[in-house]
């Protein structure tokens, strides 16, 4: 059995569409099980049901608290019984249940810790750095502050605006988040601290909520 991904998405899904082709060669070794989203009507979504993946939608606005819909999105998730969940241009802040439940990790377009938040390129473009990137970390309940995977450079060309910046950092991030998600896959993963080692845990089994095969926390 392949080693299963819960995806999830707030708009065109670029990232998800990169993870679903790889998903269909069989080395990569592991399977998109299902999509969720925080809104209706997105590319993202009509992706996952061309390529006849399951979908779900929890939205914030439904439920009466956020915890109530921290809880429910952990439901909804837990119903896949993912290995692994990939916050793939996922535009809430996910919350301690789900964060307790599944490991997740998610992209962003800088070199952590440097220009966190949601304006990144816009940010590092401002303070006029001639390198940036992208990285793909493990979620935490902070904003962009979780354990580092990896990393890889941009450089800032002149006459870069935010927009061409961006197009090749996501250029870069698609290949980048399928490389790395495909290691955890087939190699497993350990987190000693804040330092990600891939090629060295237990990817035997999938995870139930709750449980943390594939990864080793000391």
């Amino acid at each position: 059995m392949s080693f299963r991904l819960v995806v999830l998405v707030s708009g065109s899904g670029t990232n998800l569409q990169a993870l679903l082709d790889a998903a269909a060669d069989d080395a990569f070794g592991a399977t998109v099980v299902a999509v969720g989203a925080d809104r209706t009507g997105i590319e993202g979504l009509a992706r996952a049901e061309r390529a006849g993946v399951p979908t779900f939608v929890v939205r914030v606005g439904d439920h009466p608290t956020r915890e109530e819909w921290d809880e429910r999105l952990t439901e909804r998730i837990a119903d896949h019984k993912p290995d692994l969940v990939v916050s793939a241009g996922f535009m809430k802040i996910l919350g301690p249940r789900v964060l307790g439940a599944f490991s997740v990790v998610n992209t962003h377009p800088a070199l952590l810790p440097a220009f966190p938040g949601a304006h990144a390129v816009r940010d590092a473009l401002a303070y006029g750095v001639r390198v940036t990137g992208c990285t793909v970390h493990l979620v935490d309940a902070g904003v962009d502050t979780g354990p580092v995977i990896a990393q890889e450079a941009v450089s800032v060309r002149e006459g870069d605006d935010e927009e061409s910046l961006h197009e090749r950092i996501k250029t870069v991030e698609r290949g980048l988040l399928v490389e790395t998600v495909g290691r955890m896959a087939r190699e497993g993963w350990t987190l000693t601290g804040r330092a990600v080692r891939l090629g060295s845990g237990n990817v035997a089994g999938h995870t139930a909520q709750g449980s943390t095969s594939g990864r080793t926390t000391k």
